[in-house]
């Protein structure tokens, strides 16, 4: 099932934008514009994986919804503007995973979205959590295999790794920058070439010369048709 996600965003633009992302990305988006909706809908419907909370929304604002969250331990992320320790400290010490302060580049929510759910994730679903499918492809994350068509392929850990961050954004360019620093860390100091070394071997072994697409001046994307 596609993991469910509370929005609370008050600007119709980025509340598009975020669940545009989030749907591409295999999730199931539910917005909210106003504190207090989300207040009398939690009573009936609070089966959420993860809620993105902006601060100043109107109602009740985002840190009131977040003390109405806990109940239904539904993790938060703060997405917001307010950029002062005050509510900084008031959202991390108030339980928060995350604290986003916009702008914000969407690929960068999504990673943190990612470790969030991997850490808080129920057990009994962390089974189904370890593979990923796009295409004719079968990653198990635990066992570090991949299989094409159901034929297992070898692949060296960092095209394993890159493959891994590729289709957790599916549908989303990245960057050649963006893909060193979710593969080789932010610590790497080598070339960005190495990037598309290693993405001609994924296309050459995995038959994905068609799907992974050359986004001029920026990196790669992963297509799966839609």
């Amino acid at each position: 099932m596609a993991r469910r996600i509370l929005v609370l965003e008050d600007e119709e633009a980025i509340s598009g934008m975020i669940a545009m992302n989030l749907r591409v990305a295999g999730m199931e988006p539910v917005v909210f514009s106003d504190g207090l909706k989300v207040r009398d809908s939690l009573p009936g419907d609070h089966a959420y994986d993860l809620a993105l909370l902006d601060v100043m929304v109107p109602g009740l604002d985002g840190f009131g919804v977040f003390e109405l969250l806990k109940p239904y331990k539904i993790p938060a992320i703060f997405l917001t503007a307010r950029d002062d320790l005050d509510s900084k400290l008031h959202g991390l010490t108030g339980g928060a995973e995350d604290y986003i302060v916009k702008p914000f580049q969407v690929l960068e929510l999504l990673v943190r979205m990612e470790k969030v759910l991997a850490r808080t994730a129920p057990r009994e679903g962390a089974a189904a959590q370890e593979i990923l499918r796009v295409l004719d492809l079968e990653i198990d994350l635990g066992g570090h295999r991949v299989r094409k068509a159901g034929v297992e392929v070898a692949l060296k850990p960092m095209e394993f790794d890159l493959l891994v961050a590729l289709v957790r954004n599916k549908n989303i360019a990245i960057s050649r920058e963006d893909l060193i620093g979710l593969v080789w860390g932010s610590a790497y100091l080598g070339e960005t070439r190495t990037v598309d070394v290693h993405i001609g071997q994924l296309r050459k072994k995995l038959g994905l010369q068609n799907a992974i697409k050359t986004v001029p001046k920026l990196g790669y994307r992963l297509e799966d048709g839609i």
